[in-house]
């Protein structure tokens, strides 16, 4: 294997040896979402006319635990081991600043479409929601997950200690990804709400997956690849940027 890719096994490797709490502890949240949620207001929501509430919940389910999942992967992995000191052995490999980057973003993606499936399969004990378009639900995911991914290294380059990325998840991942409308759709919200939703570019991304659900959306799918895509090239840049200049790992 090259650099790129023994890179992108050991990270692989590294949230696969602790499945349980990578893969299986945010599939069990999910359903407690699901569970909690969906018994609650099952009776009381009607979303897009006819859809029940808890087949509306599926899909922002699993795209909130592909995002923040894709996130943790990567900006976990940098953190740690910048913490421990044994980043210093990636950096005496010749691996190049775009090996680096497609080795955490592309397992960062495989993280967040793992946990994904495993929110759908569970999720299908209680609801089946069917799925009309699966090439936007995989497109949607697959580019939700590589956004995430990229802000999770960018993080990870950032911070030099558990509090500050307990700091970047918390103030802003955590709350874009819960009013990026996973439980509602925004045009319940008055107005106002409605343009603050169309400015958090995670609404786009669950907005878009939900329609390979259903068909139906808040906003045309096309419009809203255009600006996920447009988002990972720019994040996509500035990571690149930081890993070529060698931001806060190497002195």
């Amino acid at each position: 294997m090259t650099g790129w890719q023994t890179l992108f096994y050991k990270e692989i490797l590294r949230f696969w040896k602790v499945g349980f709490q990578t893969v299986a502890a945010p599939v069990l949240t999910a359903m407690l979402y699901l569970m909690i949620f969906g018994h609650v207001l099952e009776d009381h929501v009607k979303v897009y006319g006819s859809i029940s509430y808890t087949a509306f919940l599926v899909p922002g389910l699993v795209m909130m635990s592909v995002l923040q999942n894709a996130f943790a992967n990567s900006s976990s992995s940098l953190i740690q081991s910048k913490i421990m000191g044994n980043l210093v052995f990636v950096l005496l490999t010749p691996v190049s600043p775009l090996g680096w980057f497609v080795a955490y973003v592309g397992s960062s993606i495989v993280r967040g479409l793992a946990v994904g499936l495993g929110v759908l399969v569970v999720t299908l004990a209680f609801v089946r929601p069917g799925m009309v378009a699966p090439l936007w639900v995989l497109v949607f995911a697959v580019c939700g997950a590589g956004l995430l991914g990229t802000l999770g290294l960018i993080a990870g380059l950032w911070a030099e200690k558990f509090d500050q990325m307990a700091a970047f998840q918390n103030f802003l991942i955590m709350p874009m990804t819960f009013l990026s409308g996973v439980f509602y759709s925004i045009s319940s919200l008055p107005p106002f709400w409605q343009t603050v939703s169309h400015l958090n570019p995670f609404f786009y991304m669950i907005d878009g997956f939900r329609y390979g659900f259903f068909g139906v959306s808040d906003v045309s799918p096309w419009v809203s690849i255009s600006l996920v895509a447009a988002a990972w090239l720019v994040v996509s840049g500035l990571a690149l940027h930081l890993l070529r200049i060698g931001y806060k790992i190497r002195n």
